[in-house]
């Protein structure tokens, strides 16, 4: 699957899109036969909705949106985004939709994940898929985006229920190293170097001592050895926690 969404994506690079016919994606995206096309994606589709898309080795799969547009858009098809969708999951035809719609007692329909992951790794789209389990734990993640990108905190197993409590935000800052921490607010832009005192992911928050003066502040983590205070920094922060809501 990878290797052809990354094919179709080196290939729309490669020559200019045109605009083309615009299509929407369907409200159930499903596919009968383990290869996903663009007709099981999209209505009005038309003669494009033959090209595949991906192949679904399992109850489900998760596609890169972006790469399906690519894919739509090398075909003719034109898919704006509009809800600006990150992950489109793909399941097995109706039956499976039967089984969402009104799954058995003690059998739950949850995220699990497709391969076994080591501590610090991170989530992609391809290591989820959708499996039954006698019950889901209390904090199951029902939208693949709330998971994907997020680091495993400690060994996980394959075909284990995804648990929030499986993973953090990826560490991009240890503890001891140096931070730039930034400041911009109404063109003013300020700039110190400081320590970190823990180790963080993007969107959390670290305490930073200030090198000159020794003061600790805490700021908003934007990327390796880079963190922000201010205004900006509550608006990262907001930013993280509507993400991983459950929509």
């Amino acid at each position: 699957m990878r290797r052809l969404l990354a094919l179709a994506a080196c290939l729309c690079f490669a020559s200019p899109a045109l605009a083309g016919q615009a299509v929407t994606l369907k409200a159930d995206t499903a596919d009968a036969d383990g290869v996903v096309t663009l007709g099981d994606l999209f209505d009005g589709a038309g003669a494009a909705g033959h090209t595949p898309v991906a192949a679904r080795s399992g109850a489900s799969v998760v596609l890169n949106a972006q790469a399906v547009q690519l894919v739509a858009r090398r075909a003719g098809l034109d898919w704006a985004n509009a809800e600006g969708l990150k992950t489109i999951v793909v399941h097995g035809g109706p039956a499976a939709a039967a089984a969402a719609a009104g799954p058995q007692r003690g059998n739950v329909d949850v995220l699990t994940y497709a391969r076994n992951l080591t501590a610090g790794d991170v989530v992609q789209p391809t290591d989820l898929v959708w499996g039954k389990v006698a019950a889901a734990p209390s904090d199951a993640p029902s939208d693949p985006d709330a998971i994907i990108g997020l680091a495993a905190k400690r060994p996980l197993r394959a075909g284990a229920a995804v648990s929030m409590r499986d993973v953090a935000a990826a560490q991009v800052i240890k503890a001891g190293e140096t931070v730039t921490v930034m400041y911009q607010a109404e063109g003013i832009s300020l700039s110190l170097q400081g320590k970190a005192l823990g180790a963080a992911g993007v969107g959390e928050t670290l305490n930073v001592q200030n090198t000159a003066s020794k003061r600790i502040i805490q700021a908003v983590v934007t990327g390796p050895g880079q963190a922000i205070v201010g205004p900006a920094a509550e608006g990262l922060k907001s930013a993280r926690s509507t993400r991983y809501a459950l929509r």
